[in-house]
């Protein structure tokens, strides 16, 4: 079933989404919009501008949008730390940088085994401290979206920064890994590969692996879902397992099993999404040009226990 703002795919969409709303268009003028965070203390939500080189923050309380910092080092994805502090990775810096809580801003981690990163393309902690990240190529591929670079590294590779600062590579066997999140109860992790971008006929999925018992490495790491329009970049789980993803068409919902069972239509292409607000329950949208917003019945993952 579809209608103008949601398409049904299986019934346990309907038990998601609420049929009095629409998509609201909250703000348009971007080169590239993408990376947003929700920062609850502040009822504010940060974003980045990638080309333009500009963080932006809408606020939840008035609906005004602002620079927050520009230039930024060409962020692009945001997440929050068990502190409530934002991790961002920086395309320009080539880093994952922390902003602390007086402002101060930290490097969690910028080379590996003495090489420089390519540029740290999304990030999520997990609740034992260690920060993860991308690491594809994007940002150094041309000087849209950073600085053209050559690599060092002789890869694209999933990372685990350790609380005590201590980088490793977690997985290697990715083309362009992108969009990261956890399961909820950690024993899980998922990533989306957008390979596509740089091979013919490559990846245009999500995988999903099997976190150790010691929470510092992987396992498995099976197709999860394959993208049937366009590639999948950011995504965020709700509190029922649910996985909402970037696509070309808008945002696809997967069930924990791995089907596809409902999309919400974005009139422009869909780069990342972050559940907010007060309850949790409204799903921000970063797409090309603008941010868009929409409230659901089911609300987004807890993190760390808090939200």
């Amino acid at each position: 079933m579809i209608t103008d703002w949601f398409e049904t795919r299986d019934p346990r969409f309907g038990g998601l989404i609420l049929g009095n709303v629409h998509v609201e268009r909250l703000w348009t003028g971007a080169r590239w919009a993408e990376g947003p965070v929700y920062v609850p203390a502040g009822k504010y939500l940060l974003f980045s501008d990638i080309p333009n080189d500009r963080v932006l923050r809408f606020d939840e309380t008035d609906g005004a949008v602002s620079v927050f910092e520009s230039p930024c080092g060409y962020q692009n994805g945001h997440s929050l730390d068990p502190e409530g502090r934002v991790l961002a990775c920086e395309h320009g810096g080539r880093r994952v940088s922390r902003r602390e809580h007086d402002g101060t801003v930290t490097v969690v981690s910028d080379r590996i085994d003495g090489k420089r990163l390519n540029s740290p393309n999304d990030v999520v902690a997990r609740s034992d401290g260690s920060v993860w990240f991308t690491d594809p190529a994007y940002g150094i591929d041309s000087d849209y979206e950073g600085h053209r670079s050559e690599p060092e590294v002789g890869g694209c590779h999933l990372y685990r920064a350790d609380p005590s600062g201590a980088v490793a590579a977690v997985a290697r066997d990715f083309v362009r890994p992108n969009g990261l999140a956890f399961s909820l109860d950690e024993r899980q992790f998922y990533v989306s590969d957008t390979g596509a971008t740089h091979v013919e006929d490559g990846p245009r999925h999500i995988r999903v692996f099997d976190v150790a018992a010691d929470g510092r490495s992987l396992a498995g790491g099976r197709v999860f879902a394959t993208c049937e329009a366009g590639l999948f970049d950011g995504f965020r789980l709700d509190r029922l397992g649910n996985l909402w993803t970037s696509a070309a068409d808008g945002v696809h919902c997967y069930g924990p099993d791995g089907t596809l069972i409902g999309k919400i239509r974005v009139p422009e292409v869909v780069s990342n999404v972050e559940f907010g607000g007060p309850k949790r329950n409204r799903l921000y949208i970063t797409a090309t040009q603008s941010l868009y917003a929409v409230y659901l019945k089911v609300n987004g993952a807890r993190r760390f226990g808090r939200d």
